[in-house]
């Protein structure tokens, strides 16, 4: 691999990668070397002839677990260096704007991709992973959730979007979601344009922008508006 932010995947279904990850400018940087990601199928370290990579839950209940050893065993196969190790997981901690800077930030991260029931607790805890959850939801696995992960993290590195500062004014960069856009036509549907962003007075638009953002913030995401209000931007840190 080059010195570029890498991304590693442990899967079950290495057939799913790149995908949206290798179009748009995301796949342009990845043809240019800006970020490299790499592909590693869980069942290769598999047990037996048939590689099974999960056994029944102790104790019992539904479904089946990703065994220890089996994630373990992948998981020791790959170089880690100071990149953070990944387990997308519905109860870990919430993935926000400031872990996604600093996963930018960094050399790249090590993404661990759940399947059936979970992953046993023990491996979690040995190879101190590092649970991220993107909502209050269960998907069928953790792939959609690392691509998520991925493409918010690429995407702010250096030369991938072209223009820094299309990253700057965006929903929470500041604690604040982003205030409305517009583009031609003037006039769609009998609806205009908003007249103080065509008059060229960057000092109204910036002020007309951040009462939007304000008005937004505060209907839509209580919870920010309240950190906001406080001082409190945790996007930021």
């Amino acid at each position: 691999m080059s010195n570029s932010w890498q991304a590693t995947i442990f899967t079950l279904f290495p057939e799913m990668f790149p995908g949206p990850l290798g179009i748009s400018l995301l796949g342009k940087a990845l043809s240019n070397n800006l970020w490299s990601l790499e592909v590693r199928d869980i069942r290769d370290h598999g047990l037996g002839k048939h590689r099974t990579v999960d056994d029944s839950p102790a104790g019992g209940g539904p479904g089946m677990v990703m065994r220890a050893d089996v994630a373990a065993a992948a998981i020791d196969a790959v170089p880690r260096g100071d990149r953070p190790l990944i387990y997308l997981s519905p109860r870990g901690a919430p993935l926000t704007q400031a872990r996604v800077r600093r996963l930018a930030d960094g050399p790249g991260a090590i993404l661990l991709c759940g399947r059936f029931e979970g992953l046993d607790e023990r491996v979690i805890a040995a190879r101190a992973i590092e649970e991220v959850s993107l909502g209050d939801f269960v998907l069928a696995g953790g792939e959609i959730a690392a691509m998520a992960l991925i493409e918010a993290s690429v995407r702010l590195l250096p030369g991938v979007l072209g223009a820094a500062a299309s990253t700057q004014e965006e929903s929470f960069s500041a604690g604040l979601l982003e205030y409305p856009q517009f583009t031609r036509p003037q006039d769609f549907e009998g609806k205009t344009i908003p007249e103080v962003l065509n008059n060229g007075n960057h000092s109204e638009i910036a002020k007309w922008r951040q009462a939007q953002s304000e008005a937004l913030t505060r209907a839509r995401r209580p919870d920010l508006w309240s950190l906001h209000q406080k001082g409190s931007f945790p996007f930021e840190k």
